[in-house]
This record gives structure tokens, C-alpha cells and sequence, in this order.
């Protein structure tokens, strides 16, 4: 399996651990918490495979960048969370730095 797509899996699994943590109320609710506790094992295990191959900073950012991007979006059109002019820009920034990083860095597997 490709390591993009482990490192995308890892993310994904991520961002869904994390969408359902506010529903899990602090723990306090069954499946909400499987969800997030799942998913998050998931997410780990998948970017502990990821970074056979990707080095482990770019992975990172790759993650970081993404998840905190697909986060705010699942966070504005489910949650009922504002999305002003500095956030999407911020956003857009963070993407940025993720394309800039895979497409121009000499340390990002081709």
C-alpha cells in the first residue's frame, strides 16, 4: 500500500476521532468514546506505517496541516462553528505549506 495513502488513512481516522470527541463528553458517553478511542489507535498505528518511508517531520507536518484544516471545515458546517476571513485565510495558509512541502522540498519522498 502506498505510504500517501497510509499517511491519508492516518488523517482521516484522525480527523474522525476528533470529530466525535465532543460528543463523547469527556468519556462520559459509550459509543462516542469507542469512536475516538478507535479511531485514534487507527490513526497511529496507520502513520507508525506511513513513516517507514516518509521521514518522520514531513509526515508530521502533512498531518498536522490537514487534520487541523479538515477539522475547522467538520467544525463549520457540523458543529456551528464561525469561520471568519482570518481562519479561512489561516487555513488556506496551512494548506499551502502542506503543498509547498510535498511539491518543492528535496526531503518529501517523490
Amino acid at each position: 500500500m502506498s505510504h500517501w495513502l497510509l499517511l491519508g488513512l492516518a488523517i482521516l481516522s484522525e480527523v474522525i476521532g476528533t470529530a466525535f470527541l465532543k460528543s463523547s463528553e469527556g468519556f462520559t458517553r459509550l459509543w462516542p468514546s469507542v469512536i475516538v478511542l478507535v479511531s485514534y489507535a487507527s490513526a497511529f498505528y496507520l502513520l507508525s506505517l506511513a513513516i517507514r518511508t516518509i521521514p518522520v517531520g514531513i509526515a508530521y507536518a502533512v498531518w498536522a496541516g490537514v487534520g487541523v484544516a479538515l477539522i475547522a471545515l467538520i467544525g463549520w458546517a457540523f458543529l456551528g462553528q464561525a469561520l471568519d476571513r482570518p481562519a479561512i485565510a489561516g487555513i488556506g495558509l496551512i494548506i499551502a505549506g502542506v503543498v509547498v512541502l510535498n511539491a518543492f522540498s528535496s526531503s518529501a519522498p517523490h
